[in-house]
């Protein structure tokens, strides 16, 4: 099992291939001249970095403001594109989030999807930091600093939202073909 270590990255981002309603999402590390692409779920971008806005409110909260700690929405963000070549080192299926208070550091792992007996993968999750991962699988673990993990999140939450828009009827995605809304119930508005 690898364990692809970055204190700290040159960049870590959260970034997507293809288009909106066909994406495939990544997280990416580089640094020391080597890339880390991973390929996750779009509830796991969005709940990733969620969990690091409240982590870093809590840290605030109980232990006041943290050296490289900005105020929020005063970071830089990180809008370029994902790094070439963009090659999956593995699946994530599990996300863990830590705070490091000897080094003032976010640490986040990602895990590689656990197969089932059946060669499918069990459910996506994200939970708290486990100290020792399983021996089993890859891990990509990225220490932060609190201001770059509040512009890793900001980026994220822009990644997720840059999907297709929502039907203002219904709140579903609208699709490039075509949109069949049930609040219309088969009704299409046409000249008469």
């Amino acid at each position: 099992m690898p364990v692809f270590q970055y204190d700290p990255p040159e960049r870590f981002v959260a970034g997507t291939v293809g288009q909106p309603g066909d994406r495939t999402f990544f997280l990416q590390a580089s640094g020391e001249g080597r890339i880390t692409s991973v390929v996750l779920e779009k509830a796991q971008v969005s709940a990733l970095a969620e969990r690091i806005e409240e982590l870093l409110e809590e840290v605030r909260r109980r232990f006041g403001d943290q050296p490289g700690d900005t105020a929020p929405g005063s970071e830089e963000i990180d809008d370029g594109p994902l790094l070439q070549p963009i090659e999956e080192d593995f699946r994530v299926g599990t996300l863990a989030l830590a705070w490091d208070a000897d080094s003032a550091r976010v640490i986040i792992e990602a895990q590689q999807v656990e197969e089932a007996d059946d060669g499918t993968a069990p459910d996506e999750q994200v939970e708290v930091f486990a100290e020792d991962a399983p021996e089993t699988r890859d891990v990509l673990r990225v220490h932060l600093t609190p201001a770059a993990a509040r512009a890793f999140a900001g980026r994220a939450m822009k990644v997720v939202a840059a999907g297709r828009p929502n039907c203002p009827l219904c709140g579903q995605p609208l699709d490039p073909a075509g949109h069949i809304c049930p609040r219309q119930n088969g009704y299409k508005p046409g000249g008469i």
